[in-house]
């Protein structure tokens, strides 16, 4: 892997030495199908011409290019030995000429680990599919490039491909002759070039516009999906968002959608939630719902599916000069899809799940001790790999929300529309954003940059009240924190509400302002004389990024109350502050869990509620002193189970309280339960057990020791399907026992065997809350082979055994002084493999101190 990094210092010479005029690629992917040639890996041929300038003749560079060999390189006419100038990752290129046509013809390999082009086998009919991943640097694993965002080149594509097969890419594209044929691109980055291929499942629709200037914008649109999973594919519905994103944004941004067709594949064992590709945007096809799933999951399709149109404006029109600036497209593009699906689609409440869900994420992230600016320093595409991160995405993103209400959401989007017109096919850095939001807004952006986007680092605010005599608001002041390793005290538009309870017993807000928070002390002078309140809430309406804190009036009735706060953007606030503080050992996990128990089935919020449904049994296993583990174990089923039989028969809240049950079932009668819901003998009415909740019920109970490799068999024979072969990899993981373990260890760590999608089954299965003594031995194994994993495997592969096997189930201190002895002893270890480390031992220490502040009388 070390031989396959570019480093910024090399990308920065290269570009100031080369331009590209264009690509040609050539692919031949009819050995996808068939029976493979010996041992060796199934390869395809790839022949790649590219016309470049260099404005140094004589000079010397190179193309990227990862393959198993090549047959032969051309530059201007003249033959290059393969062996003397193809190093495995690079082709040296020498004497350059002012203008250069290089030729490279290579044998590629078919990938199974979702980087580059992807080869999946459908189990349940043998079709064979194709595609193409390559963010941030993987399409020189399909062609030879010059792997860097800021080299654009406009691509033209043909593929031959098997009798019978589609293939699809950027451009629209004709059969002829047995080859696909794709019309040129635009200028784009070789990252966001794409190839779908094979007997896919496609609908297709049509969306229309007319525009300012009379005429008229006609998209074809298109989405795929696998064969054998078209009777579960509800593209009406996901064509019904695209065209309500495509009116939004073009409401909002005044330039046409510049990429022709849009395509959207669903596609398997795909390590992302999707990609921007223009024209072809691929998707996880886990967002083909094969059971019944809860509003969240279509809300967090339609999320997903705004962002990734997002990006056809901010990233593939105007993309990042290099991953320094990943967040001009990732930041903006996590915003917009909020944005969007607030004021395009029916997910009106999508700032909640915002609030509860994705700032969660940022919120862990900024608190590692790898956090970074939101504007990273990415010294090479290993760091870039790790750098699309919470903070990248949300943090970014919530750093936008307060943008917008910093500058005014016309001044926002007017930058917007300058910065796409002034910089279209072009690629941009921190300074040309801020240029136009200056222009539009009158603001000097550099201090508000300085402060949120070059500074790494989350802040606290706490409400302070002082009552007269007579109970009323003496002063209220916010108080504002930083950790002592990132000291930045930002600015904050905040918006601070006061709440009491009504004389019905509801929670309700009674009272609230603006206030810009400003230095460690802010007094909101605003609310002085006011009732006394019940509970004050900093950052209502969620304007801002930041840990909420509460006064002791507020926390206890929170603790008493909070079930009756009616506004639900309230509730998932304080639900986000109370989650915190248990994370950061200033709340008991015990009383975490109560809070859960007492008030999750008041929640009417799905989004929400699933949320609560993960941090409480991330609070067990993690967080809850190991003395009192089985105790609040128990509780936590328990007060699952009444919810489930309570719960509206056949309403997405029993749906999700009968997975968060089975989550956190154990003992002998739940299982039990769990076992007669599968066989039929036991019934809760408006329960629909299909194929989907009937693995999830499997999966505890193969934890567990009841259901066995028969039981899972014949599981699988009634579900025999790619979906169906990873869900029963994972219980078969799970099985309470050492030769289990020994072999799930072996067939991730020890072979390459298995694809992305398996590694990802088996490492969720191998690591049960309940078998820690089981797993002891391997956390000495873990330290012992992750720099050989690192250096072998894909780095895809890579991250996920480093971050998934991490011994985090073994919280101890003996874990903690294992991890700081690796750290120790491997200081020059690629920098992205300690990052991981160093982020995993984080949390490591934090799920102690949490350990020891529940373990407190």
């Amino acid at each position: 892997m070390p031989g396959e990094n570019l480093s910024r210092e090399e990308a920065r010479e290269r570009a100031a030495l080369l331009s590209v005029d264009g690509y040609e690629v050539s692919l031949d992917v009819r050995s996808a199908v068939g029976e493979p040639q010996g041992e060796e890996p199934r390869t395809f041929r790839s022949v790649t011409t590219i016309r470049f300038r260099c404005n140094e003749p004589g000079a010397s560079s190179f193309a990227d290019l990862i393959a198993p060999s090549v047959t032969a390189v051309s530059l201007n006419g003249k033959d290059l030995d393969p062996s003397e100038v193809f190093d495995g990752s690079r082709i040296l290129l020498e004497d350059l000429a002012a203008d250069n046509e290089l030729i490279v013809d290579a044998q590629c390999a078919y990938s199974r680990t979702g980087e580059g082009l992807h080869r999946f086998v459908d189990p349940e009919d043998g079709e064979v599919y194709l595609y193409t991943q390559y963010e941030p640097a993987d399409a020189r694993r399909v062609f030879a490039t010059f792997e860097q965002p800021d080299l654009k080149a406009p691509f033209r594509f043909e593929v031959t491909a098997p009798e019978g097969w589609t293939v699809w890419s950027n451009g629209a594209g004709e059969r002829h002759d047995g080859v696909w044929r794709f019309a040129e691109t635009k200028p784009i980055s070789t990252y966001i070039t794409c190839v779908v291929a094979g007997p896919y499942h496609y609908v297709t629709d049509t969306y229309e516009r007319q525009l300012a200037d009379g005429s008229r914008l006609r998209i074809p649109l298109g989405a795929m999906c696998r064969k054998s999973l078209a009777k579960h594919f509800d593209a009406d519905d996901v064509f019904l968002v695209t065209k309500q994103g495509l009116d939004f944004f073009h409401d909002h941004f005044d330039y046409p959608y510049p990429f022709g067709k849009y395509d959207q594949a669903f596609v398997p064992e795909y390590n992302l939630g999707a990609m921007e590709n223009p024209g072809l945007v691929t998707f996880r096809e886990e967002y083909i719902f094969r059971g019944k799933v809860t509003q969240a999951s279509y809300e967090a399709r339609a999320n997903v599916v705004l962002h990734e149109m997002a990006h056809m404006w901010f990233g593939d029109l105007v993309t990042m000069e290099w991953w320094d600036d990943l967040w001009l497209k990732e930041s903006f593009a996590d915003f917009m899809g909020a944005f969007a699906l607030v004021g395009a689609t029916r997910f009106t409440d999508g700032w909640i799940t915002f609030a509860n869900r994705r700032k969660a994420w940022a919120y862990r992230a900024d608190q590692w001790p790898s956090t970074h600016p939101i504007t990273a320093d990415i010294r090479d595409l290993q760091d870039a790999k790790l750098n699309f991160d919470g903070i990248t995405y949300a943090k970014g993103a919530s750093v936008l929300k307060q943008l917008v209400a910093y500058v005014g959401q016309d001044a926002f989007l007017e930058g917007a529309r300058r910065y796409f017109k002034r910089h279209a096919y072009g690629n941009t850095r921190l300074g040309d954003l801020l240029a136009v939001l200056e222009e539009t807004s009158g603001r000097d952006m550099a201090a508000w940059a300085r402060s949120w986007l070059q500074t790494a680092g989350l802040n606290a605010l706490t409400p302070q009240v002082v009552l007269d005599a007579d109970g009323r608001i003496q002063e209220l002041a916010v108080l504002q924190e930083a950790a002592e390793s990132h000291p930045e005290l930002r600015p904050h538009r905040v918006a601070v509400g006061l709440y009491r309870r009504s004389a019905a017993g509801a929670l309700e807000r009674y009272a609230r302002t603006e206030v810009d928070v400003a230095g460690a002390r802010t007094v909101v002078a605003e609310l002085a004389g006011q009732d006394a309140p019940d509970l004050v809430l900093v950052n209502d309406d969620d304007l801002t990024y930041c840990k909420i804190r509460f006064d002791a009036t507020s926390l206890a009735t929170l603790r008493t109350d909070l079930g009756a706060l009616t506004d639900p953007l309230a509730r998932a606030l304080c639900w986000s502050a109370l989650w915190n503080l248990t994370r950061d050992a200033l709340l008991p996990a015990r009383d975490f869990l109560d809070l859960v128990l007492r008030f999750a089935g008041r929640e009417t919020e799905i989004g929400v509620l699933q949320m609560l449904h993960a941090w409480a049994e991330s609070a067990l296993v993690h967080y809850v002193a190991p003395e009192r583990r089985e105790t609040a174990g128990q509780a936590l089923a328990e007060g699952a189970l009444a919810e489930l039989r309570n719960a509206e028969p056949g309403s997405e809240h029993q749906l999700a309280w009968a997975r968060f049950f089975a989550s956190v079932a154990s003992a002998p009668a739940d299982l039990e339960l769990l076992k007669g819901l599968l066989d039929g003998t036991e019934q809760i009415d408006g329960l629909d057990v299909d194929q989907e909740l009937r693995w999830a019920f499997l999966e505890p109970l193969a934890a567990h020791g009841v259901a066995d490799e028969t039981v899972l068999a014949q599981e699988l024979a009634r579900d025999d399907t790619a979906s169906g072969k990873r869900h029963q990899v994972r219980c078969l993981a799970a099985r309470p026992s050492a030769e289990v373990k020994a072999q799930a260890w072996h067939d991730v760590v020890e072979s390459d065997a298995l694809s992305n999608a398996l590694v990802e089954a088996t490492i969720a299965g191998f690591a049960r809350p309940s078998q820690r003594e089981l797993l002891a031995p391997y956390a000495e194994k873990y330290f012992a082979v992750i720099e050989r994993v690192w250096s072998e495997r894909s780095i895809q592969i890579a991250m996920d055994i480093v971050q998934g096997l991490f011994p985090a189930l073994q919280a101890s201190p003996g874990t903690l002084a294992a991890t700081d002895a690796w750290l120790g002893a491997h200081e020059s270890a690629p920098p992205a493999l300690r990052r991981l480390v160093l982020e995993a031992r984080d949390d490591l220490a934090r799920a102690l101190r949490g350990q020891e502040c529940d373990a407190r009388t």
